[in-house]
């Protein structure tokens, strides 16, 4: 976000001194060699009319333009490792698998992206595609060195597969295409090659291969996706989940993945005690349609959370709840709001930002600013969404996604692994698993 205030005597004064400045340069160009202490002079001149702008600005209380800025990524897309200039330690990379079939534009900007994320990320990647897809993409986008490189420094393996699956197939065509590249990634993990995987491919297909291969945590009846949304706090998100692979749900379900939200939350995001809330149209108990009456007790009775009441549509971002629960029809159509909400912020403010020169010097300063609240705000640039309840690390990509969201989910990925959330939700299945013993052992 940016503040700033203006002030006509101090703008004019700083556009003198830039002018100044322009024609003291155009005058050393042109007279390079036998005028260059003239061209020198003329530059000295125009850094004192510069500084006497400055100093003008300065006594006039700080009125000119004034950017305060805070990155509202600092922490959704923050960098790990080599993305801030530290070396990476080889010993500390996770391998990741990564469907490199999955997507609107697979293999070339998947694997773009895989080539990126080696570099910024302490990760492997074994990328499973088609071979012929993966050596036409290679040539077409001019990937072939960079490939090598990282194939010769052991931070990519490709690993072929067969016929993959289309993203308009049906979600069970994952057991008839058992050698398709989501089949094979999901094998990896399963086998311990890998400790994630990452697929922007069809959701139903990855979620059903998901289940297939890695199977389901005991005492969660249907794995859910969590998406991390943006608060009004920079530092904070809020996760919430189902996003889409439910849409029809049962109170025990969103019962589940309250408990599965509350453990990433607390390994991954560490949040000290996340805030549990339950979506619905009011904040009483008594309001909303039989699923949010019948979860709302559920929930009000379970001590391993905080469950914090119902969350309405306008606080599910004010920062006031760290999990949001709900069915996967409801998730996923806030998903797709918030997904255009940046687009429509950035045309409005630029619709309505001053005309003339002032608005052009505002411009100036606020359109990059403009542009990273916008991906704040746009799901889609923060990569993928965490399909939870299965045995493994699994992020869903976004279907047209690109070299950026590819970096941005294997970020994600190696998160979730690093943390080793998993062991945390193994120990949920373990105590479901003893529970549902003692009962037929009551019984």
């Amino acid at each position: 976000m940016i503040w700033y205030r203006r002030n006509a005597a101090v703008t004019t004064l700083v556009d003198t001194a830039t002018s100044a400045g322009s024609a003291a340069g155009s005058m050393a160009g042109s007279m390079a060699g036998s005028m260059v202490s003239t061209a020198g002079s003329a530059l000295s001149t125009a850094g004192s009319v510069a500084g006497a702008a400055g100093s003008v600005a300065g006594a006039a209380a700080n009125t000119v333009l004034q950017p305060l800025v805070f990155d509202p990524l600092r922490r959704l897309q923050q960098g790990v490792g080599g993305s801030e200039g530290t070396p990476i330690n080889d010993a500390e990379r996770l391998w990741v698998a990564v469907d490199g079939m999955g997507g609107d534009y697979a293999p070339g900007p998947i694997l773009e992206g895989c080539l990126k994320a080696v570099q910024l990320l302490p990760l492997r990647v074994k990328f499973v595609a088609e071979a012929r897809a993966v050596e036409a993409a290679v040539a077409e986008m001019d990937l072939g060195d960079a490939l090598a490189a990282a194939q010769e420094q052991g931070l990519l393996e490709l690993v072929p597969s067969g016929e993959s699956v289309g993203m308009n197939e049906e979600a069970t065509v994952v057991r008839k295409k058992r050698d398709a590249s989501i089949n094979l990634a999901m094998d990896l993990v399963k086998e311990g090659a890998a400790t994630a995987v990452y697929s922007a491919g069809n959701s139903g297909a990855v979620m059903a291969s998901a289940i297939f291969r890695l199977g389901r945590l005991k005492g969660i009846d249907r794995p859910a996706i969590g998406a991390l949304f943006p608060t009004k706090d920079p530092e904070q998100q809020v996760l919430v989940l189902d996003v889409g692979a439910n849409m029809d749900s049962k109170p025990a379900y969103l019962h589940q993945w309250a408990l599965l939200g509350n453990i990433y939350s607390r390994d991954v995001l560490q949040v000290a005690q996340p805030r549990i809330g339950l979506l619905n149209i009011g904040e009483e108990e008594c309001k909303g349609n039989e699923l949010a009456l019948k979860t709302y007790p559920l929930m009000a009775e379970e001590r391993r959370f905080q469950f914090a009441g119902n969350c309405e549509g306008r606080d599910v971002l004010s920062g006031d709840f760290d999990v949001v629960v709900c069915d996967g029809f409801t998730g996923n159509v806030l998903l797709k709001f918030l997904e255009s909400v940046g687009s429509v912020l950035l045309d409005v403010l630029k619709a309505e930002l001053p005309r003339g020169r002032r608005g052009k010097v505002g411009s100036a300063f606020l359109i990059s600013n403009l542009r990273r609240i916008k991906k704040r705000l746009d799901h889609a640039e923060h990569g993928g969404a965490l399909l939870l309840g299965v045995n493994g690390v699994c992020v869903i990509g976004h279907g047209s996604s690109k070299a950026l969201s590819v970096v941005s989910a294997l970020r994600l990925a190696h998160s979730a692994a690093n943390h080793r959330v998993m062991d945390d939700l193994q120990r949920l299945s373990a105590e479901a698993g003893d529970g549902a013993e003692s009962a037929v052992a009551c019984g």
